[in-house]
């Protein structure tokens, strides 16, 4: 009886011990979801605009038209729950070309996070997500 009696508070200490970590886990878990998810739309953003800009249409798209279309589409679906910087979309070359010329976007978004992201991005920098499309002209 004397051995179980001294050995209760074990199980509140390890509890202590490993919870914070398991804390952090979860929650690095949680925002690299989010970082690869915002990851897809940056992606899918670009490469939605670089397909309007060569579809065969006539007029083409200009180089304002195809950024608003990567606008819109993180717009309608990041997750920046609010406290970011809209994406910067740019169109390198090949806006309102010809059959064959090459269409460059790129789309590039500053990360904010919720709460690991900001903690990492005191010390190593704000975390960049960038995606580039390049299609040619039909």
């Amino acid at each position: 009886m004397k051995r179980a009696g001294r050995q209760q508070g074990v199980a509140v200490v390890e509890f202590a011990l490993i919870f914070p970590i398991f804390l952090l886990v979860v929650f690095a878990t949680i925002e690299l979801g989010l970082i690869l998810y915002d990851k897809a739309v940056i992606t899918n953003a670009s490469r939605e605009a670089a397909r309007a800009g060569v579809v065969l249409r006539t007029p083409k798209l200009s180089r304002t038209e195809i950024e608003a279309v990567a606008t819109a589409y993180c717009n309608n679906n990041l997750l920046s729950f609010a406290s970011a910087a809209p994406p910067s979309v740019s169109v390198a070359s090949g806006a309102q070309g010809s059959f064959g010329v090459p269409l460059t976007v790129t789309v590039s978004y500053t990360y904010q996070g919720l709460g690991l992201t900001k903690l990492l991005s005191a010390v190593t920098g704000p975390l960049v997500i960038t995606a580039t499309s390049v299609m040619k002209n039909e």
